[in-house]
């Protein structure tokens, strides 16, 4: 498939630039593939649309202050630096800017409280850095939050007000360069709600990284290679997807990274627990084995993330969606509003 499928065209102005004041306030676009149906609502009133025994899961992994700012030594050419993954103490993968200044043997200070030595290139465009620091008087995670910063997407001209606004009410586990949007739309009311209703809840990790947010840029998208991206999921999550799969109830993801995550875990002949590094692309084609709906925010034209979407629900389906958002002046990307997607399609 090319990729040029894949555009469409989006107003600037309908670039989400802040969260709304209520998280659970984002309007709701409802999408049922098999009916060719769409409905609007708004997030807080997602409950008429799930039922009691389904399974929602959601990736409960926290954005660190990711992005930092150094000065190459010795000429003092300022490097930003935006980690990635973290693959041993110490030791990341991580972007640069501008990287022509980020060669291999080249070293950055951070404020005099943090140290790296540029050590490898990755095929990414990337680099390998080992960072070194005063271990006696500090952790790392103590460092980033004195010298980082919240790594926004670059469509978001400003930092946020509240930062934490760009955190799910259910993070917790550190490691993301990006938020997993989708579930920012959740109140922790919310939540309760749901459960109170007699759904449930449950989690996976996967640290947002380069997979989630790097561009396509080859024509043909059967040749882009996802930057592989960490992931967890325990045998309990597994266990309960089955039971709820046998009570004939639906597996709810919250997210992309949620679908991928749970998709690489059944990669084999049956889902299983799953703890390293998925690569996953999903685009019109694949056959979903886990969820059976999704909610997801509007995502960039040309991006992986519209393409999973459109595996999902059908590439002419989720285009005519994504031309009534615009034409409706829905929110678009990361602090925008949100879509629920059956899993349903014609025989």
């Amino acid at each position: 498939m090319n990729l040029d499928e894949f555009d469409y065209h989006l107003p600037e102005e309908l670039i989400a630039q802040d969260p709304l004041p209520e998280r659970d306030s984002s309007r709701l676009m409802v999408l049922d593939p098999l009916t060719k149906t769409i409905k609007e609502s708004i997030f807080k009133d997602i409950k008429q649309f799930i039922e009691p025994g389904d399974l929602i899961i959601m990736n409960n992994s926290r954005v660190i202050p990711a992005r930092l700012y150094g000065n190459k030594i010795p000429t003092g050419t300022q490097i930003e630096v935006l980690l990635l993954n973290e693959l041993q103490t110490g030791r990341w993968e991580v972007l640069v800017k501008p990287g022509r200044r980020a060669k291999k043997g080249v070293k950055i200070d951070f404020n005099n409280l943090l140290q790296a030595e540029v050590v490898e290139y990755t095929d990414f465009g990337g680099r390998i850095v080992e960072f070194s620091w005063n271990k006696s008087n500090y952790d790392f995670e103590e460092i980033l939050n004195k010298l980082g910063e919240m790594p926004l997407p670059p469509y978001i001209n400003h930092k946020l007000a509240n930062p934490e606004r760009y955190q799910t009410v259910y993070s917790k586990k550190r490691g993301s360069a990006a938020a997993p949007t989708a579930g920012l739309h959740f109140t922790k009311s919310l939540l309760a709600d749901l459960q109170q209703n007699g759904v449930l809840l449950d989690y996976i990790t996967l640290h947002v990284g380069l997979g989630t947010f790097r561009p396509v840029k080859t024509e043909k998208i059967e040749d882009h290679k996802m930057h592989a991206e960490y992931a967890e999921v325990s045998a309990e999550t597994v266990a309960k997807i089955k039971a709820c799969k046998q009570r004939g109830n639906k597996v709810i993801a919250v997210g992309t990274t949620v679908t991928r995550t749970l998709e690489s875990a059944a990669a084999g002949e049956e889902l299983t627990d799953f703890k390293g590094w998925t690569d996953i692309f999903i685009y019109p084609g694949y056959e979903f084995k886990v969820i059976d709906a999704l909610i997801t925010n509007f995502h960039l034209p040309k991006s992986t993330l519209l393409m999973l979407v459109s595996a999902l629900a059908g590439q002419d389906f989720v285009l005519k969606a994504y031309q009534k958002a615009v034409a409706d002046k829905y929110r678009f990307f990361s602090l925008g509003d949100a879509m629920f997607i059956l899993n349903r399609k014609e025989d």
